[in-house]
């Protein structure tokens, strides 16, 4: 087994950090090296991922594989132990400074909806605009209103969570997201909370954000949603990343044997 080190972040060795790219070739997101342990459980090993901003990303792979944990760790939800994280030109490190900066521009939709019960959905939605960025509450009206028209529930606005199905509360979740007007968004299965009959109107929603150019990462099993929507799917297993590909390329030729059994068991229904 192996047994964690003490926690490191960037280059352990001491040598000096790589030079800053140059903005022509500026990344969203850069993980280079990057490793993290569950006490002696090693659940991400050696993690090398770049995301180009404006890149739509799938991270597939079968349940315990470290796709959520991984996602998590861009916003520092979670806390990678050695290696490097790089969100729009910051490093992740412990500083709460550069956390907060990265949080500031990388929003999140969770499995389940988060939202805060006691207060409606426009309310929902102006919460961080007024708190984070200090925006006057008129103006975080107006953004919540746009945001809720993109979702396309803005006649919800006055309800409060508990009275909307869990479509229409999942689509609140990005809107709140959105109003942050984030560079990057997370998705940790966003869908797999939620009945069959709703799962359409949720990715319809993430679709449209794909088309307006916004970069994602989603974790997600919905391999329709893969097919239509990414520029790569990455997939994962045992902590690490086996292979990744185009979408046709992923879905017709998989290089690696455990790709090659998981799509033939998660497509196998749909055949």
């Amino acid at each position: 087994m192996n047994a964690r080190p003490a926690a490191v972040v960037g280059d352990a060795s001491g040598a000096p950090l790589p030079a800053p790219r140059s903005p022509a070739v500026a990344l969203a997101v850069d993980i280079t090296g990057m490793h993290k342990w569950y006490g002696d459980f090693h659940v991400l090993r050696d993690i090398d991922l770049q995301v180009r901003a404006g890149e739509r990303i799938v991270v597939a792979g079968p349940s315990g594989s470290g796709k959520s944990t991984l996602i998590r760790c861009i916003n520092h939800l979670e806390e990678h132990h050695q290696g490097r994280i790089v969100v729009d030109g910051i490093e992740l490190t412990n500083d709460l400074k550069r956390i907060h900066e990265v949080r500031r521009e990388v929003g999140m939709v969770f499995q389940h909806f988060n939202l805060f019960p006691h207060l409606t959905i426009l309310e929902n939605c102006m919460l961080a605009p007024v708190w984070v960025r200090k925006l006057p509450r008129q103006r975080a009206r107006e953004i919540a209103m746009h945001y809720l028209e993109i979702v396309k529930i803005p006649e919800q606005a006055s309800k409060y969570p508990g009275q909307l199905s869990g479509g229409q509360q999942q689509r609140v979740a990005i809107a709140r997201s959105l109003c942050m007007t984030p560079k990057i968004m997370l998705f940790d299965e966003p869908t797999s909370a939620l009945d069959p009959e709703m799962v359409k109107e949720v990715l319809d929603t993430m679709v449209r954000l794909a088309e307006e150019g916004m970069t994602m990462l989603c974790v997600t099993h919905e391999m329709g949603f893969a097919r239509q929507v990414a520029d790569r799917i990455v997939f994962m297993d045992q902590g690490q990343i086996v292979e990744q590909n185009e979408p046709a390329a992923f879905f017709s030729d998989p290089r690696h044997e455990r790709t090659r059994l998981f799509l033939g068991q998660i497509l196998r229904p749909q055949v």
